[in-house]
């Protein structure tokens, strides 16, 4: 996906909802071990990548999920965080979406001139179960940045997060199930009850996707993956609330222009009806999914 920075790989197993890590298991299929960490070769500066005529292949106001197969704040990254710091740093036209199960590592894994925090960088915990929120949450209120929002993927459990979305901070909770060889269930109840919660503090849900087992109305139901964006779309669930809005910059500090920032475009139908639509930064405009309707 063009919307996803590695810049590095492999990842140490943190709490319950590892335990049936999408990355260990892909791995796995290609016969290595995702506990090997590494730092990536050619993905490391893909942000400051440009194409042949000088332009950035990340444009002005895109998002990037940074880290999808590790942890921004591993113990084991310490050595190239620095750099990717520094990478960030060079693109404040961008949005860079830090996902962690480590938050009590943040704080001490900052840049020295962070401040108050950096208006492109968008912070995530991530909310398995009820515990994990109880702990992980209040640690994310406590820390410097603009930008804050919630992760409850896979979900393994109800939570109950109605509190900390009373005090402001969160501006999107984002939630799904899990997939993959032990995948566990999730149950509508546990998702309509934070839709609701985000409802009523105005705070956009993005139910993503069903996960492998999803159970409604005391039924299991069995959804293979090329559906379960779809269901978790037609559920009806996910609510766009308050716009987030990143004060994104050029190198010079001057404000993008409307005609210069990207704008998602969605080329192929089924992009209405995905879970992520909310989210997405749209399609790269590539072609595939029209020669595959052929």
């Amino acid at each position: 996906m063009r919307d996803i920075w590695n810049p590095w790989h492999g990842c140490i197993r943190k709490s319950e909802g590892c335990a049936h890590c999408y990355m260990y298991a892909i791995d796995g299929y290609r016969g290595h071990d995702g506990s090997e960490i590494y730092r990536t070769k050619q993905g490391f500066g893909y942000p400051v990548q440009r194409d042949r005529n000088g332009a950035y292949k990340v444009r002005s106001g895109e998002m990037l999920r940074v880290c999808m197969t590790s942890d921004f704040f591993l113990e084991e990254a310490d050595a190239w965080r620095g750099d990717a710091w520094s990478i960030i740093r060079q693109r404040p036209d961008v949005v860079f979406f830090l996902l962690t199960k480590r938050p009590e590592r943040v704080a001490g894994c900052l840049p020295h001139d962070w401040g108050e925090g950096w208006e492109n960088v968008f912070f995530n915990v991530t909310c398995e179960n009820q515990f994990r929120a109880d702990e992980r949450i209040p640690i994310l209120h406590r820390l410097p940045f603009k930008h804050k929002g919630i992760m409850c993927a896979p979900l393994i459990g109800r939570i109950d997060i109605a509190d900390y979305l009373h005090e402001g901070q969160i501006e999107q909770v984002l939630c799904g199930g899990e997939n993959y060889e032990g995948s566990r269930p999730c149950h509508y109840e546990w998702v309509e009850l934070l839709s609701r919660h985000c409802r009523k503090a105005n705070v956009s849900f993005v139910f993503c996707g069903t996960g492998s087992r999803f159970v409604k109305d005391g039924k299991t139901y069995s959804i293979p993956r090329g559906r379960q964006s779809e269901q978790a779309f037609r559920s009806g669930l996910s609510f766009e609330g308050k716009p987030l809005r990143f004060d994104l910059r050029d190198p010079l500090g001057f404000a993008i222009p409307q005609q210069d920032s990207h704008s998602p475009q969605f080329g192929n139908p089924r992009c209405i009806t995905c879970g992520m639509h909310l989210v997405c930064d749209g399609c790269s405009g590539c072609g595939r999914c029209k020669a595959d309707e052929l």
